[in-house]
């Protein structure tokens, strides 16, 4: 068997199904416009997923994906308390409860190396993509533990989608109108939350909090700059999620070997910048671009 199967592929699918998964997911949080939360939950959860790691003494999946869950709720009522007592703005809500559960999961992460456990900040800041192996492909069933995982979130997250795809969506556009016809905007918004923490706790340990808050983000947003339809804005981000984990990998094995050099880039860094580029683009030439320039040309004429 090639080593592309046995070191390539599985991390190529992992970075893929992490990336289509968030990107997924993304769409739901621009639409309602509350983009922040996404990298708001990102960070929340990380205390979680360490508790969750302290507790269980290993990197136990289901110890942690109940931490993060747990953090992402506090983190979710602890911005609307914030919001409501406060009254200050969703953004500096979101921002203040972030940074605080941010700064108390770093705070753990040195707890749990001074206790000589084996998780650190890079691993959860970059993830360790480059070590996902499939030694014994191609049997299917060996494939890396952080492939199945994010297959089944991913399963979850999309069937959801498509099964609750009205209630959704009445949820996302209008809340209130929602609300008026018997639905539960409040509930989907919930689950919205616990799919973000789902999330970010399958894809931590492959490609790192830094990725998922850039695909969360990135993708929809440039999808978003293409197109004002709301299946295909859902289809072509989840195109470019893959399309930029493919191309980020890539060019982190291969950019620096093209100019000489002996060492690669980090994977997950790669492919965030190659989504940032994305949205530059999409901003720069997409179709809105294009005809508001088209249109500025004809009053310029006339």
């Amino acid at each position: 068997m090639s080593l592309f199967w046995q070191v390539d592929f599985p991390a190529l699918l992992a970075a893929g199904l992490a990336s289509g998964l968030c990107a997924l997911l993304g769409n739901f949080l621009v639409l309602r416009r509350e983009s922040l939360l996404g990298d708001a939950i990102a960070h929340a959860v990380l205390p979680g997923i360490v508790g969750g790691f302290l507790l269980a003494g290993a990197l136990a999946a289901p110890a942690m994906l109940a931490g993060a869950l747990a953090a992402a709720l506090v983190a979710a009522g602890a911005i609307q308390i914030v919001r409501r007592l406060g009254r200050i703005e969703p953004g500096a809500a979101m921002g203040a409860v972030f940074t605080i559960m941010f700064a108390a999961g770093v705070f753990m992460l040195e707890h749990a190396a001074g206790r000589n456990l084996h998780i650190d900040a890079d691993c959860v800041l970059y993830g360790q993509l480059e070590d996902i192996l499939w030694l014994d492909a191609p049997d299917i069933w060996a494939l890396p533990r952080e492939v199945w995982t994010l297959a089944g979130v991913f399963a979850a997250a999309a069937g959801t989608a498509l099964l609750l795809a009205k209630e959704v969506k009445l949820a996302v556009f209008d809340p209130a109108f929602a609300a008026a016809l018997g639905f539960r905007p409040g509930l989907v918004h919930l689950g919205l939350v616990l799919f973000v923490a789902a999330a970010a706790i399958a894809s931590f340990e492959a490609v790192g909090s830094i990725l998922v808050i850039a695909m969360l983000i990135c993708p929809p947003a440039a999808a978003r700059l293409m197109t004002d339809d709301y299946r295909t804005q859902i289809v072509l981000s989840m195109a470019l999620g893959v399309g930029s984990a493919f191309a980020g990998y890539g060019l982190a094995g291969f950019a620096p070997a093209f100019f000489g050099a002996d060492w690669s880039l980090n994977a997950a860094g790669c492919i965030a910048a190659v989504s940032g580029l994305a949205v530059a683009a999409a901003a720069l030439f997409g179709p809105r671009r294009l005809s508001f320039a088209g249109a500025a040309a004809s009053l310029d004429r006339g």
